[in-house]
């Protein structure tokens, strides 16, 4: 029998009645803003202290131990050059020859005036004895007497001119071979057989450096420099002994230089322009692998934090206005939210300097379960089945900032 229109509004109505009603049930929740179904479960790590050495990461450039640059000391046509480019020569080694014919010139023209003034001497030196064995018997007068020994004098001199021209000569002569001050790496020539050296000129003719050890000079901020010195007063830095002075070195390409250095000396001028100080820090080189001017990064010891506090970066999330926070359980079994401080990353963790403290239990699986304020199931991070393995826990390596 067909069923009243009336009849089948009514029926409408309450279907859709109920299935609203349903809908808005499910949605519901209960008063401490859990959902049905339940406490989420989230897994956890408990803070605590430990020790770690603490590293910072500085950049700077490579500069050979020793440089030195050749220069001519006497002026004249190179004839020859005596090394190979990019080799290795030692003290002493002969680089360049030039045209020694004219300074041998001057040495044989020096060493002919030596020869006639020392002929000369002899004479001039009697005829001075003979005047003043006369001057008593009154056979010479005064004057004459002092003519001859001024002349005498005068002679005498002339020698000893002629003997430092002889010297200067030689000395000048033996610039015509110019040699290598210091024992190193030289580079390329910057003159070819032909031209013309002259004496002190700016141009090196070539560059000599020593490059096992080489020097690595970086820059540190005053203000890092105090943060350190603060840490250190307070206790929370200490230094580490002997390795404090240890370097290691990173290459441009990121791989780590397989020996270590050591910390020469800090500057203690302030540059204005950076607010920086130089670090000068000596690597061994014997594989010449550091090249001068090479872009590295130094790190360098800061000193031993004894109860450092590292949390997984995963544990740790930011607001909108990008402060670093985190969610612990509290003895309750509440989800509360705490600020932190985060001085610096660790590896995989963060270094926190405030925010935590030893023995709270930082949530570091569910967090995308729960909200602060809520209840939850907490368990143990290396007991949670589902989550990650317990090695996946901060471990105290060190890091550059």
């Amino acid at each position: 029998m067909p069923i009243p229109c009336k009849s089948k509004v009514v029926t409408l109505f309450f279907v859709m009645l109920c299935a609203f009603s349903g809908l808005s049930g499910c949605g519901r929740q209960n008063p401490q803003g859990q959902m049905p179904g339940g406490m989420p479960e989230v897994a956890y790590i408990a803070v605590a202290p430990t020790r770690v050495l603490l590293t910072t990461e500085l950049t700077g450039r490579t500069s050979a131990s020793v440089a030195a640059d050749v220069r001519p000391q006497v002026s004249g046509i190179i004839l020859k050059r005596l090394f190979t480019e990019g080799s290795n020569v030692k003290a002493g080694q002969i680089l360049y020859q030039i045209d020694p014919a004219p300074f041998q010139a001057a040495l044989d023209n020096a060493g002919a005036s030596l020869n006639r003034s020392q002929a000369n001497l002899p004479a001039v030196k009697a005829r001075a004895e003979r005047m003043r064995d006369l001057l008593p018997s009154k056979a010479v007068s005064q004057q004459e007497v002092d003519d001859t020994q001024s002349a005498l004098k005068q002679a005498e001199a002339d020698v000893a001119y002629w003997q430092a021209a002889v010297r200067t000569a030689q000395i000048n002569l033996g610039y015509t071979r110019i040699t290598a001050p210091i024992s190193g790496h030289i580079g390329k020539s910057n003159v070819t057989e032909g031209a013309l050296a002259t004496a002190q000129q700016p141009a090196p003719l070539a560059s000599i450096q020593q490059l096992d050890p080489v020097y690595v000079d970086v820059s540190q901020s005053t203000a890092d420099l105090l943060k350190i010195r603060q840490r250190l007063e307070k206790g929370q830095l200490n230094r580490n002994g002997k390795d404090e002075s240890k370097v290691r070195l990173l290459l441009e390409n990121d791989v780590p230089y397989n020996l270590e250095g050591t910390l020469q000396f800090r500057d203690v001028t302030v540059d204005p322009t950076t607010g920086s100080v130089i670090l000068r820090i000596i690597f061994p080189n014997p594989q010449g692998i550091l090249l001068p001017g090479m872009f590295v990064r130094a790190v360098v010891q800061e000193g031993i934090n004894p109860k450092a506090i590292l949390v997984p970066q995963q544990a740790v999330s930011r607001n909108t206005k990008g402060d670093p926070l985190a969610l612990v359980v509290d003895s309750q079994g509440i989800a509360q939210i705490r600020m932190l401080t985060i001085d610096r990353a660790i590896g995989n963790s963060w270094l926190i300097s405030a925010g935590l403290t030893p023995g709270d239990r930082l949530i570091v699986e569910g967090l995308q379960k729960i909200k602060p304020g809520v209840p939850v199931k907490a368990v143990a991070f290396s007991e949670n089945a589902g989550n990650a393995k317990p090695a996946d826990a901060p471990r105290p390596t060190p890091s550059s900032k």
